[in-house]
């Protein structure tokens, strides 16, 4: 497979390296600081830019129907404009705030812990996220992906990351520290006892190996996907 890069920062060159072990040719990376190749020789394009670089990364590759795969965050606010775009020019996108297959069986997992929590009016939630200094949203997408599977789920309706309080606010406790990966956890806590979940992400071979598996999906595909799709997660 015919691979574009665009982006080519941590992620950019993780998704290098994978695309290469697993046979695939990246024939073009896109990014502020470099441009080799060319765009309209990819079949599909994996966009990890900087956030402002996105939607115009995105529309690019659709423009030459370029199934794209995207897990940049930070621009969801125009989420639905690309989806739209993606079906007027007949290609594929998918978006995922994190791509790592352990973190999507937690989305399930945490969809299902707020489930039987919701009974329990007792419990309050609260999660925590911590990622490396360089990311540049806070919270991150995976948080916030979190919070929605909650509030699916439960009587939250909102988050907050400052100490608000509110029955229908769910606190977002972030950090910023060294080189860390990411790790998300959601608390359940009474005055009895606490029920927690956590994903700890080891290193970011594992967000570039999913990135790839779903790009290795969606070739040749049309419409709007998510990992859920990829990994048949119902």
């Amino acid at each position: 497979m015919k691979i574009a890069l665009l982006g080519y920062g941590r992620m950019g060159k993780a998704i290098e390296q994978i695309a290469n072990e697993r046979g695939h040719t990246i024939v073009a990376k896109i990014d502020k600081n470099e441009n080799q190749g060319k765009l309209s020789e990819a079949e599909v394009a994996i966009n990890f830019s900087i956030p402002d670089a996105a939607v115009a990364n995105i529309k690019a590759a659709m423009e030459k129907q370029i199934p794209v795969v995207c897990g940049t965050t930070g621009w969801l606010e125009q989420l639905k404009e690309v989806e739209d775009f993606c079906l007027q020019n007949k290609t594929a996108f998918l978006y995922a705030s994190n791509f790592s297959v352990g973190v999507n069986l937690f989305f399930k997992l945490n969809e299902v812990l707020a489930k039987l929590m919701h009974p329990h009016k007792n419990y309050s939630a609260a999660m925590k996220e911590i990622h490396h200094i360089h990311k540049l949203d806070a919270p991150s997408g995976t948080a916030i992906t979190l919070a929605e599977g909650i509030f699916d789920q439960s009587k939250y309706t909102d988050w907050s990351i400052d100490d608000t309080k509110g029955d229908i606010t769910l606190p977002i406790a972030v950090e910023r520290t060294g080189e860390v990966p990411g790790t998300h956890s959601i608390e359940y806590k009474s005055s009895v006892d606490s029920i927690s979940i956590q994903h700890e992400a080891h290193s970011r071979q594992g967000f570039a190996l999913g990135a790839v598996i779903a790009a290795e999906w969606i070739q040749d595909k049309k419409g709007v996907f998510t990992m859920n799709d990829v990994l048949d997660i119902k």
